[in-house]
């Protein structure tokens, strides 16, 4: 198995700024589509656990848009074959001083499209010798 293949390497990365971008923006359909549409996708989120593409898309529509501003760091992408990669990042935001937000996905290629089929988010006391 090649990893990380330039051209492979270069989609995702074009697929997570999407991500990032649109969740910023709190673009939901976007958001939705980057999702795989499957009862077996999950997402484990900071206070919620989850299963299914319709229990993601539900979530999504109920938040509040508000504080959803953040800044990443330290994004690691690798890509495995042609099909499958996992995208992992800190992420930063000026409301939650002193906290580091944890989130890694795994990407599938399916067809011409990379969607999201396992996503996991957390949040941590950030560790002082750590700090960006």
């Amino acid at each position: 198995m090649q990893v990380d293949l330039p051209d492979v390497l270069a989609e995702v990365t074009a697929q997570f700024e999407r991500y990032e971008k649109a969740l910023v923006a709190n673009d939901v359909a976007v958001l939705d589509e980057l999702f795989h549409d499957d009862a077996r996708t999950l997402r484990y989120g900071i206070g919620e656990n989850l299963y299914g593409y319709g229990a993601i898309t539900a979530f999504r529509a109920a938040r509040s848009p508000v504080g959803l501003m953040r800044r990443t760091a330290k994004t690691v992408i690798t890509t495995y074959g042609r099909d499958t990669a996992v995208a992992s990042t800190l992420f930063y935001r000026d409301t939650a001083p002193g906290k580091v937000g944890r989130q890694m996905q795994t990407w599938v290629r399916f067809g011409q499209r990379w969607k999201i089929v396992a996503a996991h988010v957390s949040i941590i006391d950030e560790a002082r010798d750590q700090k960006t």
